[in-house]
């Protein structure tokens, strides 16, 4: 049996208008064991002035991990999320946040195919990630960094492209990030999907749905922000946790809610299943 712990993804902070560091201290307050922080290419003027919580990769990675040490917190990962289908974006933009991440400490970086080119074919994109996956697994291998792919966007919406998208560079780096409230929305049954992507699954989004979310939205969206707090909305918590037991390597449980109080309400909600 696995170990499943409990992260929060930084998301939470987002309408705080509150820094990466206040972010990582309140998680810690919370009392969550990991984080999953986001990162940038470039300078973003809302990070810069601190009113926001990703962090840039031009920024030393130690500011990351000097943060988690004084709070006393581990990344279960980096939210690195790019558009493997354009190349020109997601190639470099993966590469650098997998170096990123093997100084930071965070073993997995998290991503999706992204928004496609208006102008492409589905054969060709199929094409240009596979170019994206093969240069980021090369740069993951050596420092055994994991890849996890979410289902997201258009093509990872349904069990079998997610699959495809999976094999299509055989890499151990290459795993699944599952997210239970997009593959929801996508208007799948999460749990049987989880099980099906358990062999390879290397970390999973906590992303509840709350019951006027998934009435306004299931079968038309690919996916979403964040959720309501875990707990309170159609998600099967306990039912998730077992089936992540049951993965072959340990699976920390990120949750992705969009402000403080939902991340208070599904650690107490998460903790008692925990």
């Amino acid at each position: 049996m696995s170990k499943v712990s409990l992260g929060v993804n930084m998301e939470f902070v987002r309408s705080a208008d509150k820094s990466f560091e206040w972010g990582v201290q309140t998680a810690a307050e919370i009392g969550y064991p990991f984080i999953e922080p986001m990162v940038h290419w470039g300078r973003e003027l809302l990070s810069e002035a601190r009113y926001f919580h990703s962090v840039s990769m031009l920024d030393d990675p130690y500011r990351i991990r000097r943060a988690c040490e004084k709070f006393n917190v581990r990344c279960s990962g980096l939210s690195t999320h790019t558009a493997l289908c354009k190349p020109e974006i997601g190639t470099e933009y993966l590469k650098q946040a997998i170096r990123y991440a093997a100084e930071v400490g965070a073993p997995v970086v998290n991503t999706d195919e992204g928004i496609k080119a208006d102008w492409t074919t589905e054969a060709e994109d199929y094409v240009l990630m596979r170019y994206s996956l093969k240069e980021a697994a090369l740069s993951a291998e050596p420092r055994g960094i994991l890849i996890g792919i979410e289902p997201h966007s258009q093509y990872s919406q349904h069990p079998e492209g997610l699959d495809r998208i999976f094999k299509l560079v055989q890499s151990p780096s290459i795993g699944i990030n599952f997210d239970t409230g997009n593959s929801y929305l996508c208007n799948h049954d999460p749990y049987q999907w989880l099980e099906d992507v358990l062999p390879n699954l290397v970390h999973l989004h906590a992303k509840d749905i709350s019951v006027s979310q998934s009435d306004a939205e299931r079968g038309k969206v690919t996916g979403t922000p964040v959720g309501c707090a875990c707990g309170e909305g159609v998600i099967d918590w306990k039912r998730i946790i077992d089936i992540c037991k049951r993965a072959p390597r340990d699976i920390v449980i990120s949750v992705e809610c969009g402000t403080v109080p939902q991340a208070e309400s599904s650690f107490a909600h998460l903790s008692k299943l925990l």
